[in-house]
């Protein structure tokens, strides 16, 4: 069975993955397997580079086959942003609640029909001996102008779902999984996983 390192302190990012990979016989471990490992200052102008960024110093560090990613939401009025600042949108010691309610502000006077947004996750692999390879994945919704469903983590409350009638908060995770960013991309991991163990 393989290993591999999913470069997060995130507990919601991690089960989410954990329980994707070990579906398919692959094995997890998180940070919290390794105390000492270095924080990753995420200071990369996209997705794709603090992903990168991330996997290749956990790599080194455990010397094991490594995964990061960097997600966020990308909010079409919002120029994009918050972008590659999701997680710390309303400060550096910002929680899900803050940044939730920063993005409920910024967007207090966009009307219904300009509340477009996307979730949107690159996902680096570092294997030994291989150059790192990058997988994304999308899901596109709208923003709410309140918090619904207590599933899920970060914005998904926020995030609706047109084809589900429902945010992302109130998927079963096993429905999520199957539909999210993060879930598309880490489909594409596994099926390039399974053709190197071929």
């Amino acid at each position: 069975m393989m290993t591999l390192v999913v470069a997060t302190r995130n507990a919601g990012k991690l089960k989410e993955i954990r329980r994707l990979l070990e579906a398919e016989g692959i094995s997890v471990l998180g940070m919290d397997s390794f105390p000492d490992a270095p924080e990753v200052d995420e200071d990369g102008d996209s997705f794709a580079a603090n992903a990168l960024k991330k996997a290749r110093a956990i790599a080194r560090f455990t010397g094991m086959p490594c995964l990061a990613d960097d997600s966020g939401l990308a909010v079409d009025a919002l120029q994009g942003r918050p972008g590659v600042h999701s997680a710390r949108f309303a400060g550096v010691d910002a929680d899900d609640h803050r940044n939730n309610c920063q993005l409920l502000r910024e967007m207090d006077q966009v009307p219904e029909n300009r509340r477009q947004a996307a979730f949107c996750c690159v996902m680096a692999l570092c294997l030994p001996g291989a150059p790192p390879r990058l997988f994304e994945g999308r899901v596109e919704g709208r923003i709410l102008r309140q918090e619904r469903g207590d599933g899920g983590f970060g914005y998904d409350p926020l995030f609706w779902l047109p084809e589900f009638a429902c945010t992302m908060a109130e998927l079963p995770l096993d429905v999520k999984n199957r539909i999210s960013h993060r879930g598309q991309a880490l489909r594409l991991v596994v099926e390039s996983l399974s053709s190197l163990q071929r």
